[in-house]
């Protein structure tokens, strides 16, 4: 179920962000007297549409991407016979050079507004809350099989990054951190400073694997207890404390997840904490070792609360920060830091979204995306927004249009090229998948 949630997240968003794509060269064609023919989100076979004036508006079974078809413009539907006669005032191909350029830019300029307006409205709704790092090195952390690799320890207490004192815990796994070339963690281990040097290629090795890395040892209290479950039936209630389970002393709640993972369908007695009064109680956890109550971290997270104008300031702040981290991934791969199979595709997208519906992070993933998407099709690749692009800003500095056979042949090429990438990134998400189960 949690899996189809993840992929629902992912199309319900692809579908917003590139119908809004779609919608900017729809509506900036429309301003200069250009015919729309076609508005599609999702690609044919049809599932259903219906025409408003000129224009056919259709929702499309493969709900990877979307299109609008202008008349009079050479684009990836290859359709040339309008070639055949001559230009109506009403053609793509007709009008002014500048008027095509705006065109061009206007699904890359929606993605960029849409993107800031997401990034500003979450840092006005729901402020900005972090884990302070004096909460984090209280307890240290829990390293996972990725930062054991490295050399970090259960129990390690990060206290610099970068030989700098840090002020929120979320830092030591930013990507302004993992990005940097020669990265390192000061941890305090049996009172003593130890230097850890994050290998270049980390990037590459967490992808997909980030929560395997290490997190904040958490001691906990019970939650939210959810009714019918086995938590419900055992007597478990909220505030309450577990601190043993058979036997065995419980004090963080990644030894709880040890322990369930470790005891999958066995029944156990807790021994809980409530008030005053100490209580063994029986559970019999569900198939999966879930025992059916949310966790109530012991640790002080800071809520920062942010006005209308400091999240106009913060948020577009955000929006291109998330660019600028992707464009620094990149310039990894480049050197040779990092390799291409840290690229992931739609796969590897959908494992960033929740597997229960989460608002917060559903618009946080969908603003990146809006961002990124602008970026990508502003790259001067023939058959994306820059590739037309890059023609027209030469048709306006030379004087001179390029020919409609050139420009078929460059939409033939940049098709191959878009092709060859998404049959590589696809095949990055297998193979990385295939990795992970086993």
């Amino acid at each position: 179920m949690g899996t189809l949630i993840m992929v629902g997240q992912l199309l319900l968003g692809l579908s917003i962000i590139v119908g809004l794509h779609e919608l900017g060269h729809l509506i900036t064609a429309k301003i200069f007297k250009m015919r729309v023919e076609k508005y599609s989100i999702g690609f044919p076979p049809k599932i259903f549409g219906f025409n408003w004036g000129e224009t056919e508006y259709s929702l499309g079974a493969i709900p990877l991407g979307g299109f609008v078809k202008i008349s009079g413009m050479i684009d990836e539907s290859f359709d040339t016979k309008h070639l055949q006669e001559a230009p109506k005032d009403y053609e793509f191909r007709s009008k002014p050079a500048w008027q095509r350029l705006i065109v061009m830019m206007g699904g890359i300029l929606v993605n960029i507004v849409t993107g800031i307006i997401m990034f500003i409205a979450l840092i006005y709704i729901y402020g900005e809350s972090y884990l302070p790092a004096s909460e984090a090195q209280k307890y240290g952390i829990v390293a996972y099989d990725l930062a054991e690799d490295i050399g970090l320890k259960t129990g390690d207490k990060i206290i610099k990054i970068n030989g700098r004192p840090f002020e929120r815990f979320n830092d030591v796994i930013s990507p302004t951190t993992l990005l940097e070339s020669n990265s390192s963690y000061t941890v305090l281990r049996d009172n003593q400073e130890i230097l850890i040097q994050l290998p270049n290629d980390l990037v590459e090795r967490l992808s997909g694997k980030r929560n395997d890395f290490f997190a904040a040892r958490i001691p906990f209290k019970i939650g939210e207890v959810i009714p019918g479950s086995p938590a419900a039936k055992a007597g478990l209630q909220k505030e309450d404390q577990i601190i043993e389970i058979n036997g065995k002393k419980i004090e963080f709640f990644h030894e709880l997840i040890e322990f369930r993972e470790a005891n999958k369908g066995k029944s156990s007695v807790l021994t809980v904490k409530r008030g005053a009064k100490t209580l063994n109680l029986k559970i019999t956890p569900n198939e999966d070792g879930t025992f059916g109550f949310y966790h109530k971290s012991l640790l002080r997270e800071e809520i920062i609360q942010y006005g209308l104008i400091a999240s106009i300031g913060k948020g577009t702040n955000e929006a291109f920060g998330s660019v600028v981290n992707n464009i620094k991934g990149f310039g990894k791969i480049f050197r040779g830091e990092v390799s291409l199979k840290s690229v992931s595709g739609p796969i590897g997208i959908v494992q960033a979204f929740s597997p229960s519906w989460d608002w917060y992070r559903f618009w946080f993933i969908i603003a990146v995306l809006s961002m990124w998407l602008a970026f990508l099709n502003f790259l001067p690749i023939p058959a994306l927004d820059g590739g037309h692009v890059m023609f027209l800003m030469y048709e306006i500095i030379s004087g001179n249009k390029p020919s409609d056979k050139f420009l078929q042949n460059a939409q033939t090429v940049g098709i191959i090229i878009l092709l060859a990438l998404m049959v590589f990134v696809l095949g990055n998400d297998i193979v990385n998948l295939v990795n992970r189960i086993f």
